[in-house]
């Protein structure tokens, strides 16, 4: 698929116990399923061309002989598509038999991987049935359903777009697991065939183990586990499959259907690799061998898979507890830095907007976990030529409710004058105009901090620093900047889950409505209403697309055509493709460009996995934007 995607089947075919020319069928006709839905990769469960529940039918020869013959049907069928297809059969090779995953592609056998360890697991000892593949030597090739290939452990399989490896079963609850090896000798994407019986619970165990493995490895990571058919002499099959990418469930099939189905899926290889890029434990020299297989990449772009279109927002029940975490890290961090610089005091700007409201209310927590009392807060409201009444009544109300020490200090003489000095027009409402301002609030929120023995609370958060929307050495600077590494989408987020949780119901109707108001420095005159004219999103684009761009530039090291492709998919029918790309290419070149004031920003704890501060992110301030925006430039929205 295009933009790093690979899509990937899970399959779990209706098995018949020892029948192999039916399991045979029941493969070719699930697998075609799969290549319809746009599988490039098909993973079969274990011993799927015989059924894991054969017993002592595994050790007679003209049984594995049967199997052989059948597994020739099904390496057959695959001439007709380009999809890899991986199953599972018993395979004498060298007087002993082994459990083994074969790899078939386009009416040709690319490997088979035999399963090394063995367990004993409900009674069922592997080893009465199979030997160790540790015992296969290396470089060994087989002949095998009148195909020559390669039999052994640790295969790792390459296509032109993407690598693949083996576990089977029981070997990923392995302390060192043979995905492991592999991933770490380069494969993206583990494929765990698997033949385990269900007990209660052990679904929530295997889907646990399967999310750690994903996540530990940084890999994609398939499991097709044995369903309706198998033996139940002495336990039931679940016929559980799912996809998953680092750490996440990307999708899974329903438990204890009656029937062939399957869970499909794409696999985002350019995830993976940013991830191990990071990540030195991957540089490691590959002693594994690489076997090529010549499978075309598909032309697919159909993406079947949810793409978030707020990724920094977790879903559910996890937002209220990653609201709680990243609120509690915020003032713990400042806790400790005001204990550290024995500050008696802390000064913040109180505008009435957003990112000064949670800056405020994570100093009050702060202050509640030292024992400090919330008086030796100094909150300072500095009205100023664009401060509306909304505004200004909220910081007001929520500072007296908060019990913090309230200063009220108009920047407007102060300005006017400056203008004077500067010989600047106060009727030329330009970057002069703004800038002054911001800068004449930084001044006197430090001044006060000496003052008082206090630092400079910080309100600038996550998005801001990344589109460099903050005016440098004014709002840009401080002492501590506690939104540093919070994105708006979540401070909005925060905010609303502490008006929830908050006992005092006109505190939570003044924060519910300061999220309701439209994000604006206020620093160009108010409408002729008195309403808020000078909006931010107007002026750079929503946050919603921005904090989506930041996300995967910052987590996944998309490209900006990637980006745009899942912008497309996640935020259909809300924004145009035009729009998409127009603030697409507004981000990148903000992005690159203002650099400089991030590279002097202040210390600011990181709350989550993205972040721009120092030792997390570092670009030289000279940065061209140039190859950026002309690759913006060239998208196709069509």
């Amino acid at each position: 698929m295009k933009y790093g995607f690979v899509k990937t089947a899970a399959v779990v075919p209706q098995t018949a116990v020892g029948d192999c020319n039916a399991n045979a069928k029941n493969i070719i006709s699930a697998a075609g399923e799969a290549v319809e839905k746009g599988a490039e990769l098909i993973l079969c469960p274990e011993l799927c061309m015989t059924s894991s529940t054969c017993g002592d039918l595994f050790v007679q020869p003209y049984f594995i002989g049967l199997c052989e013959n059948a597994v020739k049907k099904v390496i057959q069928s695959t001439a007709e598509h380009n999809a890899i297809v991986v199953i599972g059969a018993p395979i004498l090779f060298m007087n002993a038999v082994y459990n083994c995953s074969i790899v078939i592609h386009h009416g040709k056998l690319a490997g088979i991987v035999a399963k090394s360890i063995l367990c004993n697991m409900n009674g069922n000892d592997e080893s009465r049935h199979f030997s160790s593949g540790s015992s296969i030597p290396a470089g060994s090739r087989i002949v095998y359903a009148s195909l020559e290939t390669t039999i052994g452990t640790g295969l790792i399989f390459r296509t032109e777009t993407y690598t693949f490896g083996i576990e089977i079963g029981s070997e990923s609850q392995a302390p060192l697991s043979p995905g492991a090896e592999l991933a770490v000798a380069g494969a993206e994407i583990i494929l765990c065939p698997s033949a385990m019986s269900e007990y209660t619970g052990g679904n929530a165990i295997i889907r646990q183990d399967i999310t750690s493995q994903s996540r530990r490895m940084k890999c994609g990571y398939a499991f097709a586990n044995s369903g309706w058919g198998e033996s139940t002499s002495k336990a039931s099959y679940s016929g559980y499959a799912s996809v998953a990418e680092c750490g996440e469930i990307v999708t899974e099939a329903e438990l204890f259907l009656q029937r062939s189905h399957m869970a499909v899926s794409e696999i985002d290889t350019d995830r993976i690799h940013k991830a191990r890029i990071s990540d030195t434990s991957f540089g490691k020299p590959c002693s594994s061998p690489y076997i090529y297989i010549a499978q075309e990449a598909s032309a697919d772009s159909n993406l079947t898979r949810t793409v978030s279109p707020h990724p920094f927002i977790p879903e559910g029940t996890e937002l209220g507890i990653c609201c709680n975490e990243t609120f509690m890290i915020q003032a713990t961090a400042l806790a400790r830095r005001i204990e550290h610089t024995h500050s008696q005091s802390a000064v913040i700007g109180i505008s009435g907007g957003l990112d000064s409201t949670l800056a405020l209310l994570v100093t009050v927590k702060a202050f509640d976990l030292i024992g400090k009392p919330h008086s030796d807060i100094i909150s300072v409201t500095m009205p100023g030529f664009g401060t509306t009444d909304r505004t200004y009544n909220n910081a007001i109300r929520l500072m007296e409710l908060l019990g913090t020490t309230i200063k009220e200090i108009s920047i407007k003489d102060a300005c006017i004058q400056h203008f004077k000095d500067i010989n600047h027009d106060i009727a030329v409402h330009d970057i002069t105009y703004e800038n002054s301002q911001a800068r004449e609030r930084t001044q006197i929120l430090m001044d006060i901090a000496n003052s008082h023995n206090g630092i400079v609370i910080g309100t600038g958060d996550l998005s801001e620093l990344a589109l460099g929307w903050a005016t440098y050495n004014g709002d840009h600077m401080s002492m501590y900047g506690v939104n540093a590494s919070v994105p708006k989408t979540l401070i909005q987020h925060i905010v609303r889950w502490i008006a929830e949780k908050c006992d005092n119901k006109e505190i939570s109707s003044i924060l519910n409505d300061i999220v309701e108001t439209p994000i604006s420095p206020e620093l160009t005159p108010a409408d002729e209403e008195g309403n808020i004219k000078q909006k931010t999103e107007d002026l750079v684009g929503p946050y919603e697309l921005h904090d989506f761009y930041l996300y995967h530039t910052l987590a996944n090291g998309y490209s900006p055509e990637k980006i745009y492709y899942l912008a497309t998919k996640a935020f259909e029918g809300k924004y145009s493709n035009d729009t998409i790309k127009r603030w697409l290419s507004t981000f990148f070149w903000r992005f690159t460009t203002q650099q400089f004031k991030r590279s002097c920003m202040p210390d600011g704890p990181t709350t989550g996995y993205c972040s721009l501060g120092a030792g997390w992110w570092s670009m030289p301030s000279d940065a061209s934007p140039a190859m950026l925006s002309a690759i913006c430039k060239n998208i196709d929205t069509e």
